[in-house]
């Protein structure tokens, strides 16, 4: 038990009303002076409700009671939100994913541009020149990557459990469909727990990556051709027998997906059956097929990443004379869009087997005298870094959640010294609102930059994640 934490379980059945809510799908009320049935102490508390949303009434339970907050679980809803919506996943509630199923979709749409306008003015003092439309799209069957979680637990369930997370527990939900990956996967995860629990090794199977790519030929007459390309990638930490083998292609033929291997760290995984494929994914406004393996990352959500792309080129307004900069480009999803504009694009990537993945897919696709492709430390970054990188009138950072901060301090530097380095433009796509607004204080008030734009992208919805997009131009 942590310190100043008290286990407790109890029914309030004096109604209140719910504020709003947190990026956990909690819904944020306070508790009134001498409530029935809080403790004492208790007056004016901030409750944290599992289950409960934004102008509802409803009464509740206890579960945790800290120093400063509670948590409580909602006991009843007596007036529920107009924007409440049934969830879809039988797991909804167990499953630590997709934790806002409850809240109809374009609520969910309006919170996260909240949360990003928030960010901005709190921790960066800014407010963008223009809000971008939110951007959305298929709300259901949408994940092409996962990672799933198996655990044998013979002993309690006779079972083994494939599956995601419960909700801040690392047991593994008991599901057997999840509504956010393609149907095809998702029909998979029953018969997923029978190969399982038939391995020697169902001890030492503790994780399969799926990866699941565009069709070979989607207007193909073959069916082969025309369905996904679906990889799964069996983490195996003691060797297969031969009767494990012949049960993983047995599994592959009957459900025709290519079955991969981890047994060590990353760099061991490998194809087990068949023995070749091709996985990819395409955009086809730029006339791009991305091949890619189990292991890159790409982007879980293949028709929203056409869109962003898409959105993010056009907000560069690249020129055919321009030399651009792609920073974070990981195996190229911007750079080779962006060459297809620019006369030369630098993708730069911290990471060796993305940049020789990306160099791969340039001459791909044909564009290896436009793209080129080098491994730098994103994270060490100085304004000799980028002056090694030469001037580029437009730049674009897709970085992680860590954000770009040490790119940002850099430019910040080269504008005390007036630097002809300075991109004129730079399009900023964010998976964390939070350092994209550490970072954006940086460029505004240190870099010399404006932020022109900022909006939403809905790429995982039903969840707390938000990507976003923002706009920064140089100041005259």
């Amino acid at each position: 038990m942590r310190r100043g934490e008290k286990p407790v379980n109890i029914e309030v059945t004096e109604p209140i009303r719910v504020e709003s809510l947190d990026l956990d799908a909690q819904g944020i009320a306070r508790m009134a002076p001498n409530e029935e049935g809080a403790a004492e102490g208790h007056s004016g508390k901030v409750i944290f409700i599992q289950g409960a949303l934004p102008t509802e009434l409803v009464t509740y339970t206890i579960t945790r009671d800290k120093a400063r907050f509670s948590k409580a679980k909602v006991l009843d809803i007596l007036k529920p939100a107009v924007f409440r919506a049934e969830p879809k996943c039988k797991a909804f509630g167990v499953c630590g994913g997709c934790t806002m199923q409850h809240l109809d979709i374009r609520a969910q749409v309006a919170m996260k541009q909240r949360v990003l306008e928030d960010d901005l003015q709190h921790l960066a003092k800014l407010k963008p020149q223009e809000i971008l439309r939110p951007m959305g799209g298929p709300t259901w069957e949408y994940r092409h990557r996962a990672r799933l979680s198996a655990v044998n637990r013979s002993i309690k369930k006779g079972t083994v459990l494939i599956g995601f997370h419960e909700g801040k527990s690392g047991y593994v939900a008991d599901m057997t469909a999840c509504e956010i990956l393609p149907k095809h996967v998702s029909n998979l995860l029953p018969q997923l727990r029978t190969l399982v629990n038939g391995l020697s090794i169902v001890d030492r199977m503790p994780q399969i990556e799926v990866a699941v790519g565009e069709p070979e030929d989607p207007n193909s007459l073959d069916p082969k051709k025309a369905r996904p390309v679906t990889a799964l990638v069996f983490r195996n930490l003691k060797p297969l027998t031969q009767d494990d083998e012949q049960l993983l292609r047995s599994f592959a033929d009957e459900h025709q997906v290519w079955v991969w291997l981890q047994p060590k760290g990353i760099e061991t995984v490998a194809p087990f059956y068949p023995e070749t494929g091709k996985l990819c994914y395409r955009l086809p406004e730029f006339e791009i097929e991305m091949p890619f393996m189990p292991a890159d990352f790409t982007q879980v959500n293949h028709l929203m990443n056409r869109a962003l792309v898409s959105k993010a080129i056009r907000l560069l307004e690249v020129n055919p004379s321009d030399r651009v900069l792609d920073l974070f480009c990981g195996i190229g999803n911007f750079t080779l869009p962006l060459a297809r504009k620019a006369k030369t694009v630098l993708g730069i990537e911290g990471l060796e087997t993305l940049t020789t993945r990306a160099k791969a897919n340039a001459v791909h696709n044909g564009l290896a005298d436009k793209a080129s492709f080098m491994r730098s430390d994103l994270f060490e970054v100085t304004p000799d870094t980028i002056a090694s990188w030469g001037k580029a009138e437009r730049w674009l950072m897709d970085p992680p959640r860590e954000g770009a901060m040490e790119i940002c301090k850099a430019l910040a530097e080269l504008h005390e010294e007036d630097n002809l380095l300075l991109p004129q433009r730079i399009v900023y796509v964010s998976c964390n609102p939070k350092t994209l607004a550490r970072d954006a204080e940086i460029l505004c008030h240190q870099a010399g930059y404006t932020l022109q734009s900022a909006g939403v992208v809905n790429m995982f919805p039903h969840t707390s994640h938000v990507e976003s997009m923002a706009v920064f131009d140089r100041s005259e």
